[in-house]
Protein backbone atom coordinates (compact mmCIF):
# COMPACT_ATOMS: atom_id res chain seq x y z
CA UNK A 1 0.00 0.00 0.00
CA UNK A 2 3.12 2.37 -0.21
CA UNK A 3 4.63 3.98 -3.05
CA UNK A 4 7.84 3.30 -3.90
CA UNK A 5 10.59 5.73 -5.24
CA UNK A 6 10.84 6.46 -9.25
CA UNK A 7 13.73 7.77 -11.09
CA UNK A 8 14.66 11.48 -11.32
CA UNK A 9 13.86 13.77 -12.31
CA UNK A 10 10.01 13.10 -12.68
CA UNK A 11 9.76 15.43 -15.46
CA UNK A 12 11.58 14.35 -18.84
CA UNK A 13 11.01 15.31 -22.33
CA UNK A 14 9.52 11.92 -23.04
CA UNK A 15 6.33 12.96 -21.13
CA UNK A 16 6.15 16.37 -22.21
CA UNK A 17 3.03 17.29 -24.53
CA UNK A 18 4.00 16.94 -28.34
CA UNK A 19 3.84 20.21 -30.42
CA UNK A 20 0.97 19.90 -31.15
CA UNK A 21 -1.09 18.07 -28.66
CA UNK A 22 -2.23 14.69 -29.78
CA UNK A 23 -5.96 14.22 -30.52
CA UNK A 24 -8.49 12.82 -27.76
CA UNK A 25 -9.13 9.08 -27.76
CA UNK A 26 -12.22 8.30 -29.79
CA UNK A 27 -15.28 7.23 -27.26
CA UNK A 28 -14.89 3.91 -27.97
CA UNK A 29 -10.98 3.88 -26.36
CA UNK A 30 -12.46 6.27 -23.47
CA UNK A 31 -15.18 3.73 -22.51
CA UNK A 32 -13.00 0.82 -22.26
CA UNK A 33 -10.68 3.26 -20.47
CA UNK A 34 -13.84 3.65 -17.60
CA UNK A 35 -14.28 0.55 -17.52
CA UNK A 36 -10.25 -0.43 -16.27
CA UNK A 37 -10.63 2.34 -13.73
CA UNK A 38 -14.06 0.61 -12.49
CA UNK A 39 -11.89 -1.85 -11.05
CA UNK A 40 -10.36 0.52 -8.32
CA UNK A 41 -14.18 -0.06 -7.21
CA UNK A 42 -14.08 -3.95 -6.61
CA UNK A 43 -10.34 -4.94 -5.94
CA UNK A 44 -9.95 -4.60 -2.03
CA UNK A 45 -6.90 -2.78 -0.10
CA UNK A 46 -4.39 -6.16 0.47
CA UNK A 47 -3.47 -4.68 3.71
CA UNK A 48 -7.29 -5.48 4.90
CA UNK A 49 -7.56 -8.32 3.10
CA UNK A 50 -4.67 -10.05 4.66
CA UNK A 51 -5.56 -9.26 8.38
CA UNK A 52 -9.24 -10.45 7.63
CA UNK A 53 -11.02 -7.67 7.91
CA UNK A 54 -15.03 -7.97 7.00
CA UNK A 55 -16.22 -6.02 3.91
CA UNK A 56 -12.66 -4.68 3.31
CA UNK A 57 -12.61 -1.39 1.85
CA UNK A 58 -11.87 -1.19 -2.35
CA UNK A 59 -8.40 0.93 -3.89
CA UNK A 60 -11.30 3.53 -5.55
CA UNK A 61 -13.13 4.05 -1.18
CA UNK A 62 -9.30 5.02 -0.43
CA UNK A 63 -8.77 7.36 -3.29
CA UNK A 64 -12.10 9.13 -2.81
CA UNK A 65 -11.45 10.34 1.04
CA UNK A 66 -7.96 11.37 0.29
CA UNK A 67 -9.15 13.65 -2.78
CA UNK A 68 -11.78 15.22 0.04
CA UNK A 69 -9.10 15.09 2.85
CA UNK A 70 -6.72 17.00 -0.36
CA UNK A 71 -9.37 19.71 -0.32
CA UNK A 72 -8.61 21.16 2.77
CA UNK A 73 -4.53 20.86 2.19
CA UNK A 74 -3.60 23.81 0.28
CA UNK A 75 -2.21 26.21 2.21
CA UNK A 76 1.92 26.64 2.61
CA UNK A 77 3.84 23.57 4.62
CA UNK A 78 6.09 25.01 7.62
CA UNK A 79 7.77 22.00 7.70
CA UNK A 80 9.37 22.73 4.21
CA UNK A 81 11.63 25.81 3.06
CA UNK A 82 10.49 24.82 -0.56
CA UNK A 83 10.62 27.75 -2.81
CA UNK A 84 8.13 26.94 -4.79
CA UNK A 85 4.42 27.76 -4.55
CA UNK A 86 2.02 26.71 -2.62
CA UNK A 87 0.05 23.63 -3.60
CA UNK A 88 -3.49 24.23 -5.07
CA UNK A 89 -6.10 22.04 -3.68
CA UNK A 90 -7.23 21.37 -7.35
CA UNK A 91 -3.50 20.25 -7.69
CA UNK A 92 -3.69 17.64 -4.88
CA UNK A 93 -6.81 16.43 -5.86
CA UNK A 94 -5.55 15.36 -9.09
CA UNK A 95 -2.45 13.74 -7.72
CA UNK A 96 -4.99 11.88 -5.40
CA UNK A 97 -6.66 10.92 -7.82
CA UNK A 98 -4.16 9.38 -10.16
CA UNK A 99 -1.71 7.95 -7.30
CA UNK A 100 -3.30 4.76 -7.50
CA UNK A 101 -4.51 4.02 -11.07
CA UNK A 102 -2.27 1.69 -12.21
CA UNK A 103 -3.39 -0.41 -9.86
CA UNK A 104 -6.42 -1.17 -11.62
CA UNK A 105 -4.08 -3.31 -14.01
CA UNK A 106 -1.61 -4.67 -11.48
CA UNK A 107 -3.37 -4.86 -8.32
CA UNK A 108 -2.43 -3.66 -4.77
CA UNK A 109 0.95 -4.64 -4.24
CA UNK A 110 2.26 -4.43 -0.74
CA UNK A 111 6.01 -4.46 1.07
CA UNK A 112 5.26 -8.41 1.94
CA UNK A 113 4.05 -9.40 -1.38
CA UNK A 114 7.52 -10.22 -1.98
CA UNK A 115 7.65 -7.57 -5.11
CA UNK A 116 10.76 -5.57 -5.10
CA UNK A 117 10.01 -1.95 -4.89
CA UNK A 118 12.32 -1.41 -8.54
CA UNK A 119 9.53 -4.55 -9.87
CA UNK A 120 6.97 -3.17 -8.63
CA UNK A 121 7.09 0.41 -9.80
CA UNK A 122 8.56 -1.05 -13.19
CA UNK A 123 5.07 -2.95 -13.37
CA UNK A 124 3.04 0.15 -12.27
CA UNK A 125 4.92 2.86 -14.82
CA UNK A 126 4.01 -0.01 -17.82
CA UNK A 127 0.46 0.20 -16.73
CA UNK A 128 0.52 3.82 -16.76
CA UNK A 129 1.61 4.24 -20.18
CA UNK A 130 -0.48 1.61 -21.48
CA UNK A 131 -3.72 3.04 -19.82
CA UNK A 132 -2.44 6.98 -20.40
CA UNK A 133 0.84 6.91 -23.06
CA UNK A 134 0.76 8.30 -26.11
CA UNK A 135 -0.68 4.76 -27.58
CA UNK A 136 -2.30 4.23 -24.41
CA UNK A 137 -6.25 3.29 -24.03
CA UNK A 138 -6.96 7.05 -22.96
CA UNK A 139 -3.71 8.81 -25.19
CA UNK A 140 -4.21 12.52 -25.49
CA UNK A 141 -3.62 15.63 -23.28
CA UNK A 142 -5.45 14.18 -20.62
CA UNK A 143 -4.17 11.09 -20.89
CA UNK A 144 -0.45 13.13 -20.72
CA UNK A 145 -1.75 15.47 -17.73
CA UNK A 146 -2.58 11.85 -15.82
CA UNK A 147 0.83 10.53 -16.46
CA UNK A 148 2.69 12.92 -15.48
CA UNK A 149 1.17 13.68 -12.25
CA UNK A 150 1.37 9.70 -11.58
CA UNK A 151 5.52 10.41 -11.94
CA UNK A 152 5.28 13.41 -9.66
CA UNK A 153 3.43 11.81 -7.02
CA UNK A 154 6.30 8.80 -7.23
CA UNK A 155 9.01 10.43 -7.34
CA UNK A 156 7.79 12.72 -4.02
CA UNK A 157 9.84 15.86 -4.83
CA UNK A 158 7.46 18.46 -5.39
CA UNK A 159 5.79 19.83 -1.84
CA UNK A 160 2.09 18.75 -3.09
CA UNK A 161 3.45 15.17 -3.67
CA UNK A 162 4.96 15.31 -0.71
CA UNK A 163 1.63 16.51 0.76
CA UNK A 164 -0.07 13.38 -0.85
CA UNK A 165 1.72 11.14 -0.04
CA UNK A 166 1.35 12.06 3.64
CA UNK A 167 -2.12 11.82 3.17
CA UNK A 168 -1.96 8.17 1.51
CA UNK A 169 -1.06 7.13 5.00
CA UNK A 170 -2.98 9.55 7.56
CA UNK A 171 -6.09 7.67 5.34
CA UNK A 172 -4.90 4.29 5.96
CA UNK A 173 -4.80 5.19 9.49
CA UNK A 174 -8.47 7.08 9.54
CA UNK A 175 -9.53 3.83 7.97
CA UNK A 176 -7.64 1.54 10.03
CA UNK A 177 -8.98 3.49 13.40
CA UNK A 178 -12.55 2.78 11.96
CA UNK A 179 -11.76 -1.12 11.71
CA UNK A 180 -10.88 -1.20 15.13
CA UNK A 181 -13.57 0.60 16.39
CA UNK A 182 -16.32 -1.50 14.30
CA UNK A 183 -14.72 -4.92 14.38
CA UNK A 184 -13.10 -5.72 17.44
CA UNK A 185 -9.66 -5.80 16.20
CA UNK A 186 -6.48 -4.49 16.62
CA UNK A 187 -4.35 -3.40 13.98
CA UNK A 188 -1.86 -1.57 15.80
CA UNK A 189 0.87 -2.46 12.94
CA UNK A 190 -0.53 -0.25 10.76
CA UNK A 191 0.19 3.17 13.11
CA UNK A 192 3.51 1.72 14.14
CA UNK A 193 4.52 1.58 10.65
CA UNK A 194 3.51 5.16 9.60
CA UNK A 195 5.49 6.66 13.35
CA UNK A 196 7.45 9.11 12.09
CA UNK A 197 7.16 9.08 8.47
CA UNK A 198 4.99 12.34 8.13
CA UNK A 199 6.78 15.22 6.65
CA UNK A 200 4.33 17.73 6.75
CA UNK A 201 2.86 19.74 9.52
CA UNK A 202 -0.66 20.02 8.51
CA UNK A 203 -1.13 15.98 8.21
CA UNK A 204 1.05 15.49 11.18
CA UNK A 205 -1.67 17.56 13.18
CA UNK A 206 -4.50 14.92 11.52
CA UNK A 207 -2.68 12.12 12.46
CA UNK A 208 -2.07 14.14 16.35
CA UNK A 209 -5.68 14.02 16.68
CA UNK A 210 -6.09 10.77 15.20
CA UNK A 211 -3.95 9.08 17.27
CA UNK A 212 -5.57 11.48 21.05
CA UNK A 213 -8.85 9.92 19.62
CA UNK A 214 -7.93 6.43 19.72
CA UNK A 215 -5.66 6.40 22.42
CA UNK A 216 -8.80 8.14 24.37
CA UNK A 217 -10.94 4.51 23.22
CA UNK A 218 -8.68 2.36 24.45
CA UNK A 219 -8.72 3.90 28.25
CA UNK A 220 -12.44 4.42 28.05
CA UNK A 221 -12.54 0.37 26.55
CA UNK A 222 -10.19 -0.42 29.24
CA UNK A 223 -12.28 1.25 31.85
CA UNK A 224 -15.02 -0.75 30.86
CA UNK A 225 -13.48 -4.24 31.15
CA UNK A 226 -12.04 -3.46 34.50
CA UNK A 227 -15.61 -2.77 35.73
CA UNK A 228 -16.59 -5.83 34.70
CA UNK A 229 -14.52 -7.43 37.01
Amino acid sequence: QHSTSAPRPYATRAMESPDPPPAAPPSSSLLDFFLIVGKLKTTKRTGWVNRNIALPESIADHMYRMSIICFFLSDTDPATSSPTPPPRPAHLVKLALVHDLAEAIVGDITPFDGVSKEEKYRREEAAMRALCGPEGVAGGVVGAEMYVLWREYEAGETMAARVVKDVDKFEMLLQAYEYEGEQGVGLEEFFESTRGRFGTEQVKALVEVLESRRNERKRGENGTQGEGL
